[in-house]
């Protein structure tokens, strides 16, 4: 296990942050971070997204936060983000060039998956964390459903998970949650109002860590 998979894994959640502008990123990262996120992923299918990844993986010293890059589909959108500073690449789907690459270099992978089957071929072909999604299709009932036959897989589920169903996901199985709007407030961003960013992701974390007890 690499220092950045356990860092993930101490994490509990990562904050999925998409469509932000850039002149908002850095201040956003701020916020969530004083709201006690320790885990970020800047999504890569933005303009100029490697360049975010960038800033946000130096906006924090490692022992602080861990930034990887989000929506990677393939070896080189991989490539690029792990270029520009990514310490994980997160995937919505399951692609296994994509988890060669971030094996080649040492580098914590998520792809995505949503069958049995997928979640087997992610793990036999050496991803650290199997990103189920999206979870609000199937509940935590499905966690349950696919650690059964297979085992403790290291499940993170994402898209849905909000302060109300977290423990249900973490009492199925859940090793750690990736969530969006539920933990960032976009709207929040859009006034400059980086206070109430603060204070939902602080909401936010709270409820995990209270699921977690």
């Amino acid at each position: 296990m690499t220092e950045t998979h356990e860092r993930l894994l101490d994490s509990d959640v990562v904050a999925v942050l998409r469509d932000i502008d850039a002149d908002a990123m850095l201040d956003t990262v701020r916020a969530l971070r004083a709201g006690g996120v320790t885990a970020f992923e800047v999504t890569v299918d933005a303009r100029d997204a490697t360049a975010l990844v960038s800033a946000v993986a130096d906006e924090f010293d490692d022992e602080v936060a861990v930034v990887g890059a989000g929506t990677v589909l393939d070896a080189p959108a991989a490539q690029a983000a792990i270029d520009a500073g990514a310490e994980f690449v997160v995937g919505p789907t399951l692609e296994p060039e994509v988890i060669e690459t971030a094996n080649r270099y040492d580098v914590a992978v998520a792809p995505g998956v949503m069958t049995p089957t997928e979640a087997l071929r992610a793990a036999e072909a050496g991803a650290d964390l199997i990103k189920v999604f999206p979870a609000s299709t199937v509940g935590p009932d499905h966690l349950r459903a696919i650690q059964g036959p297979l085992g403790d897989l290291p499940l993170m589920p994402t898209g849905g998970i909000d302060s109300d169903n977290v423990a249900a996901f973490f009492d199925a199985g859940a090793t750690v949650v990736g969530a969006g709007s539920a933990l960032i407030d976009y709207e929040a961003i859009k006034r400059d109002d980086f206070a109430t960013v603060e204070q939902r992701a602080t909401a936010f974390v709270d409820a995990v860590e209270r699921a977690r007890e």
